[in-house]
């Protein structure tokens, strides 16, 4: 079942989903409202802390999500989906913890061979 934040009732899952749709979106301020200040981003080709710096990559990056399942436990979210960047699609899996109606930590697992290979041609 999914936990709802008691104090606006938005569970989890709406969360994470409508800051993904503003990514796809390149709607960079809408996804900063569903992120904390401090939040947290580990990855397999580095670490940010904080929106500012997460924003600034984000909006160079312009990642696009194909989201295939949705997995939710209380205010854990984790997204199986292929993410697009340059050209190339790689298959992801992103854990999303949410606190206080904010996206508060993002861990991303990848292979991250395709994207390496990439930036060897370039």
């Amino acid at each position: 079942m999914m936990k709802e934040n008691p104090a606006t009732g938005t569970p989890a899952k709406e969360i994470v989903l409508l800051f993904i749709k503003a990514l796809n979106n390149e709607d960079f301020k809408t996804a900063r409202n569903y992120a904390d200040e401090g939040v947290r981003f580990e990855g397999v080709l580095g670490s940010r802390d904080g929106a500012d710096v997460y924003f600034k990559d984000m909006e160079q990056m312009k990642l696009k999500y194909d989201i295939k399942k949705v997995f939710v436990e209380g205010n854990d979210v984790c997204l199986f989906y292929d993410v697009r960047i340059s050209g190339i699609s790689v298959f992801s899996c992103g854990w999303y913890l949410v606190e206080n109606d904010k996206i508060r930590s993002i861990k991303v697992l990848f292979d991250p061979r395709p994207i390496l290979e990439l930036s060897r041609k370039n």
